[in-house]
């Protein structure tokens, strides 16, 4: 409620198989475990308590407060959710199941991808409008934004410096131009 329901929730798989290790996560059901905590997040953003069982973790008559401000979207409860990977039939597949769109970092390949990942929204029964892809850490350009305006992306997350405040500064003056 704090954002008004602007709030975006990036979700990965991730990439780094030591890193997922120390966690305790084996890398074969990273995305299992993934689609479990979602559909568990989900069943908690619900009205009233719930209850969820799932491979990965389980709820008996429980709720989670503050509610989600968003509203449910088809399969989609909570906040505007997107799935962050490379482009594939796996990915496509669950983003059509669980999630608002796609969060591809840089955008490379989008021409490509992007009709099959329409192809799979609307196999699963979802509405076409209500596809979002948000390319991420992206360098702008006019002839980049202008491809994906073509492309219907409405929306990009631009990369900055991990650099001190003066560069950072730089790149962000820089932008302004595109915004």
């Amino acid at each position: 409620h704090l954002s008004g329901g602007r709030f975006t929730l990036g979700v990965g798989y991730g990439w780094n198989v030591e890193e997922a290790a120390d966690h305790g996560v084996e890398w074969s059901t990273r995305r299992d475990r993934v689609r479990d905590r979602m559909a568990l997040m989900r069943a908690l953003w619900a009205d009233g308590p719930t209850g969820y069982e799932g491979a990965f973790g389980s709820v008996r008559a429980s709720e989670a407060h503050p509610k989600p401000f968003q509203r449910p979207r088809g399969p989609v409860n909570g906040p505007r959710t997107l799935i962050g990977g490379g482009a594939g039939p796996k990915l496509f597949a669950h983003i059509a199941e669980y999630a608002d769109g796609w969060l591809p970092i840089g955008g490379g390949g989008l021409t490509e991808s992007l009709p099959k990942l329409r192809a799979a929204w609307e196999e699963a029964g979802r509405d076409p409008k209500g596809l979002q892809v948000v390319p991420y850490a992206v360098l702008p350009s006019p002839g980049k934004l202008s491809h994906y305006a073509d492309l219907g992306i409405e929306e990009v997350v631009l990369q900055l410096p991990p650099a001190d405040e003066p560069e950072v500064l730089r790149a962000l003056d820089a932008y302004a131009a595109y915004l």
